[in-house]
C-alpha cells in the first residue's frame, strides 16, 4: 500500500441521513441519530482506526465513491487532502478520499483532481447539517496531501501516547 492509502472504516455510507456510531466497547453500529437537516452525506464518511483527533475522536475521512457501502465496510482510500472545521468549537479534520480500489478514481491523486463542485458540496454540507440542532460548524480552507499526511502522523502519535504524557 502507497503511504496516501489508509483503511477507513465506514459508519455512514453515502446518500445516508442517517448518523451510525461503532460503539467501541461491544463492537456494534448503533444509530446516533438522524440529521436534523434535509442533507444527507455526500460521499462514504468513517474514520480511522487507531488515531486521536484534537477533538477526542478519531479522525474523520469522507471517502468519495460511486455507490454507497454499508457501516462497518473498510474500504481502502487514497487520501488527497482534508477541509479544516471547528465542531462546537473543537478543532476537527475531515480527510478527503477516493475509493483506492476503484479504477473510475486512478487518474484522481490530488485535491485538484476532484471537481470543484464536488468539495464545494462537502464544505456545504458541513456548514449547515447540524443548524437545525443549533450547533457551530465553522468549516476553514481545504489543504494538500503533505499537510493531511502530518494530520495522519499527529493523530496516530496522539493516540499511541495517550495517558503516557
Amino acid at each position: 500500500m502507497s503511504k496516501n492509502v489508509v483503511n477507513a472504516l465506514i459508519e455512514i455510507p453515502l446518500g445516508s441521513r442517517n448518523k451510525y456510531e461503532l460503539n467501541a466497547k461491544t463492537g456494534r453500529i448503533h444509530l446516533d441519530r438522524v440529521l436534523y437537516s434535509a442533507m444527507s452525506y455526500p460521499a462514504e464518511y468513517g474514520y480511522i482506526e487507531n488515531t486521536l483527533a484534537p477533538d477526542g475522536d478519531p479522525v474523520d475521512i469522507l471517502v468519495i465513491a460511486r455507490e454507497p457501502t454499508f457501516p462497518g465496510c473498510v474500504v481502502p482510500a487514497r487520501v488527497l487532502g482534508y477541509l479544516a472545521t471547528k465542531d462546537n468549537g473543537k478543532e476537527d479534520y475531515k480527510l478527503i478520499a477516493v475509493a483506492d480500489c476503484d479504477p473510475r478514481y486512478d487518474h484522481v491523486q490530488k485535491l485538484d483532481d476532484i471537481a470543484p463542485y464536488i468539495l464545494n458540496e462537502i464544505s456545504n454540507f458541513f456548514q449547515n447539517y447540524k443548524v437545525l440542532q443549533g450547533i457551530d460548524v465553522e468549516v476553514g480552507e481545504y489543504y494538500g496531501l503533505e499537510e493531511a499526511l502530518r494530520i495522519i502522523e499527529e493523530c496516530t502519535r496522539r493516540y499511541l501516547f495517550q495517558g503516557k504524557e
